[in-house]
């Protein structure tokens, strides 16, 4: 995710390492909201070159005023006949507006501390609060330390903020301490200064201030506030934030501009992150439109949309597309020479191929890229996970496994280096070991993984991935107690992260309710159910087969509770929602018909006496009624791409 810093300099926005969905392999893409990637790029088109001048206007330091003497033509004989004779007062003044000129064309950090630090000494803490945001700007712009910005960002507020009339310079003093406080992982603190300086923009916005002035900070701010909610697990609100990034370049920018393409793939990625591929493909497209306009078909701006192309149709099962597009991307890298995301690309065509059973060409693909490769480095890793998937499809399940053991022999030695990269390495090989039913050594690798992103607050809905996963797979071997907790954790951190409507949300609830149903607790079995129901219904529809298979699920619990009516009721919402299905559904409508009948011989059965039940309400917003989902066999694929 990209860092933003404005300056009364040039405006700035730097990256930040960021993560990303564990379905794919980091070096897919560089996730907007975290990746590695190293390159900067700078907005300073977005900057007026007057905002420094006419914020000087208002403000007590820089504002070039002349001392004049009482009698001015006193002033006129002493340039003629002798040098004036200056009064205390005056040399005061001539002293403040050295100091003023020497601070002003400090060009290197070093020189404009030495002038700040002179400064002190002469001017009040009021008059230098302009002097200490233009440090701290320039401080954050060299990447240097957080507190030491932190400092300086107080100073000018605390100079700056003294009415409740809104200020542009109270604004940006609010985003360099969001910025510096989001450095130093107090996500909380930041999304406080940011969201006042969000309201304050939004203040001067409507009173007329000028708009040119107001852009480069109003996406200064809603980029690190895309970066904060980020870093919280709040993925969807942090989408929102890019979108409106995106809107004020699309305002300010030439329409086929560069920056303009990278800004449209950063909100791809993005999407990509919470696996909105439909959305995500529609930037996509248009980034790689204005890279070939502005840069032709050969430029590595082009390279880099193509490739996320290839993961945005690997995303939407439209492989071959998919492949297409990294074919394309290869033949640029390779032309540019770019021999380290050449080998990423070779990987990711290898796992398309994989995708499309094409396991020959994707095992002859991955050796030539391990010859390439230095034998400890974690792209060698991933080629032996890629590899060892390929003979997994092919059921060589000893070379497979060989072909993993290798690649977590390197991944121990990466874990203090590259945490969150060997995590999902980590992830990433689990899985291959549940296609082969070694569940214990998959649970083993998804606790090693965990405690790697505990450690990495920004990693929230990976853990909650992660943890998730951890809770199938113990519900699946008959370890029901043992889930519970794993599950819970995970719905509420995947809640934050990707919504509470999101499916793979949805499963977890599934699971946790299966858990539930069978230890004995057919109550909050059915809260859950319902629950998932609910989701499903949203996002994926209520004839959806996973839709489908909650109503069953529902349908169970209230039959373990005796209320055979409801049981009843929303087993006959089943045996309709396959009916709509035709003859693909015959098997499922079949045992639905089954079950129905089934409920109906026990409701006979049932005392005459009996109480009806009520559908159970959805619980509240306490953590222990939120808790908890699915008949495992359905959920996997969908956990899996979390």
């Amino acid at each position: 995710m990209r860092k933003a810093s404005i300056s009364l300099l040039p405006h700035i926005i730097r990256r930040h390492p960021k993560p990303f969905s564990s379905l794919f392999s980091r070096h897919y893409i560089s996730d907007p909201f975290s990746s590695s990637s190293s390159s900067s790029s700078s907005t300073s088109s977005l900057v007026s070159p007057t905002q420094v001048k006419s914020c000087t206007k208002n403000h007590g330091l820089l504002f070039r005023t002349r001392q004049f003497q009482a009698n001015p033509s006193r002033n006129m004989d002493t340039l003629v006949d002798e040098p004036p004779q200056m009064s205390s007062r005056q040399r005061k003044a001539k002293e403040r507006l050295e100091l003023e000129e020497a601070f002003e064309s400090a060009k290197t950090t070093d020189a404009m501390l030495k002038a700040f630090k002179d400064m002190e000494s002469s001017f009040q803490e009021r008059e230098l609060g302009l002097a200490s945001l233009k440090v701290g700007l320039k401080l954050d712009q060299e990447g240097e330390d957080p507190e030491n910005i932190l400092s300086f960002a107080n100073r000018a507020l605390n100079a700056l903020d003294k009415d409740d009339k809104p200020s542009l310079m109270v604004a940006m003093a609010l985003q360099l301490l969001g910025s510096a406080n989001y450095s130093l992982k107090r996500f909380s603190d930041s999304l406080g200064y940011l969201g006042r300086a969000n309201r304050i923009l939004g203040r001067l916005e409507e009173e007329g201030f000028n708009v040119e002035d107001l852009r480069p900070v109003l996406h200064a701010v809603q980029l690190e506030l895309a970066n904060v909610k980020m870093a919280m697990g709040r993925r969807e609100e942090a989408l929102a934030n890019l979108r409106k990034c995106l809107e004020i370049k699309e305002m300010t920018l030439e329409e086929d501009s560069r920056e303009l393409g990278k800004a449209n793939r950063d909100l791809a990625e993005a999407y990509v992150s919470v696996l909105n591929f439909k959305e995500a493909l529609s930037y996509c497209t248009k980034a790689l439109e204005i890279h070939k306009k502005r840069l032709g078909q050969n430029s590595v701006e082009v390279a880099h949309d193509r490739r996320l192309l290839g993961v945005i149709y690997t995303g939407l099962e439209e492989h071959e597309k998919a492949l297409e597009q990294n074919q394309l991307s290869q033949k640029v890298l390779k032309n540019w020479g770019l021999s380290s995301d050449l080998l990423h690309a070779e990987i990711d065509a290898a796992n398309m191929q994989i995708a499309i059973g094409k396991y020959d060409e994707a095992i002859n693909t991955l050796k030539d890229v391990v010859n390439q490769t230095d034998k400890e480095s974690e792209t060698r890793a991933l080629v032996f996970i890629s590899m060892g998937k390929a003979l997994s499809s092919q059921d060589k399940f000893a070379d497979s496994k060989r072909c993993l053991e290798i690649a977590c022999g390197i991944l121990d030695k990466k874990e203090k280096i590259s945490p969150l990269e060997v995590a999902d390495a980590y992830s990433e090989i689990s899985m291959q070991y549940e296609t082969m039913n070694e569940f214990e050594t998959a649970i083993s690798l998804l606790k090693r993984a965990l405690s790697l992103l505990e450690r990495l607050p920004q990693e929230q809905h990976s853990e909650g991935s992660v943890s998730a996963r951890i809770g199938w797979l113990l519900l699946l071997t008959g370890k029901v107690q043992q889930a519970v907790p794993y599950l819970e954790s995970a719905v509420e951190r995947l809640k934050e992260s990707f919504g509470s409507k999101h499916f793979g949300v949805g499963y977890i609830y599934n699971n946790l309710g299966a858990a539930y149903l069978e230890l004995n607790r057919p109550q909050s079995a059915a809260q859950m159910f319902a629950i998932a129901k609910d989701i499903m219904d949203v996002s994926v529809g209520p004839h959806h087969a996973d839709s489908i298979e909650a109503c069953q699920n529902l349908a169970k619990a209230y039959g373990a509770m005796g209320s055979h009516a409801l049981a009843i009721e929303f087993q006959q919402r089943v045996v309709e929602a396959w009916e709509s299905h035709g003859p693909s559904g015959h098997d499922e409508l079949r045992e639905a018909h089954r079950l129905l009948e089934q409920l109906k011989n026990k409701a006979r059965g049932a005392s005459t006496n009996e109480l009806p039940i009520k559908a159970l309400p959805l619980p509240n917003s306490s953590a222990s009624a939120r808790t908890s989902l699915s008949d495992v066999a359905v959920n996997q694929k969908r956990l899996n791409t979390m």
